[in-house]
């Protein structure tokens, strides 16, 4: 199983990428830096290559509707040449909180806004003129003064698209025209709440799980006893439930509904009404330790030992690890003590079609 760790560009970003050249050391095989409303991605990202030598460097994610697809894809090509072709591009639709109330962008039919940015990325990558007639895109803009244009950069086809889905119809999608999948709120148990979806889209292009890079992504934190156990699972509980009730408005929250897919609709739903309400701590006081258990890799090393057991065997290719630690070397270590059992995973076949 591959590894990653998921980077914020807002923060302190001399922590930052010292942590990330410091994690290359150690042997992480990718980093993906995200976006979310803080500090712009492709920055960062452009530093962190400068900074590097070996580790993957990922979107994580660009978020549709920020960008047109075509300043995508020269960013894309940018850090891709930047980093000696170390570049991922992560791409996600976002929710309305963040275009809407962010950006001024309507979040409208973000499934068709998806399949028709990656088609026109890949016709960008491949050096082709972009001439493209579709639902939300028209490349010229009918009407006007413009013709079809390449891109005056160098073609690099081999650039992998993930896609950070959650949504049924987003995960089928992801199956059919991505090369991995950045998924997250992922139960292993109930794994199928999403592979049947992706799945049923690798079938419709003739693909298989082989083809298909499943990243997940979740906090790991080591916990020596069980005091201090208990002491992680209360603190993280009003992190989850700000996932749940304050991750997207009233009515759209993908979080709350990939959690509801997976056992935990009516606690999901009870949650989001408290948090929306501003009933922050009677919020959080609804999310059990089950619920923070299943979907992180916090607890015991034997414990956390075994949950990445599962995960794999789920049919995780790469874990994402958000390690757990106020400094940068309190997060080192952490991560350290991860990947030392990451390695230590028997392997496990490839699930194939499964």
């Amino acid at each position: 199983m591959r590894t990653a760790t998921t980077v914020e560009a807002s923060r302190d970003f001399r922590a930052t990428a010292e942590f990330v050249v410091e994690a290359e050391k150690l042997g992480l095989d990718a980093c993906f830096v995200a976006e979310a409303w803080g500090a712009d991605g492709p920055s960062a990202l452009g530093y962190l290559a400068a900074r590097t030598e070996r580790i993957q460097l990922g979107s994580g994610i660009i978020q549709l509707g920020t960008r047109t697809p075509v300043a995508i894809a020269q960013a894309a090509l940018t850090l891709a040449q930047l980093s000696g072709g170390r570049f991922v591009l992560g791409l996600g639709a976002s929710g309305p909180q963040v275009l809407e109330g962010l950006h001024g962008v309507p979040f409208e039919r973000p499934l068709a806004r998806m399949r028709e940015t990656v088609e026109i990325v890949r016709s960008a990558f491949a050096g082709e003129k972009i001439n493209y007639a579709g639902e939300r895109f028209r490349i010229p803009l009918p009407g006007g003064e413009g013709r079809p244009m390449r891109l005056a950069t160098e073609p690099n086809p081999d650039i992998p698209i993930y896609l950070a889905t959650l949504s049924p119809k987003m995960l089928a999608l992801t199956g059919e025209v991505a090369d991995g999948w950045l998924g997250t709120s992922f139960v292993p148990e109930g794994a199928s709440a999403y592979f049947e979806h992706l799945d049923a889209g690798l079938a419709r292009a003739g693909r298989t799980r082989r083809d298909l890079d499943v990243c997940q992504g979740a906090e790991v934190a080591f916990a020596d006893d069980e005091d201090a156990l208990r002491g992680m699972l209360a603190a993280r509980r009003k992190e989850l439930a700000f996932s749940l009730g304050g991750m997207g408005s009233a009515r759209t929250n993908f979080y709350n509904d990939a959690y509801s897919r997976q056992g935990w609709s009516e606690v999901a739903a009870a949650v989001r009404e408290r948090w929306q309400s501003g009933d922050r701590d009677a919020a959080a006081a609804l999310v059990t330790d089950d619920m923070v258990l299943a979907t992180t890799l916090i607890g015991t090393e034997p414990m956390v030992r075994d949950r990445l057991r599962t995960w794999h065997e789920s049919g995780v290719n790469t874990v994402r690890l958000y390690p757990a630690g106020t400094t940068v070397e309190a997060k080192l270590t952490t991560l350290a003590r991860a990947l030392t059992l990451v390695r230590t995973l028997p392997p496990v076949p490839s699930p194939g079609a499964a």
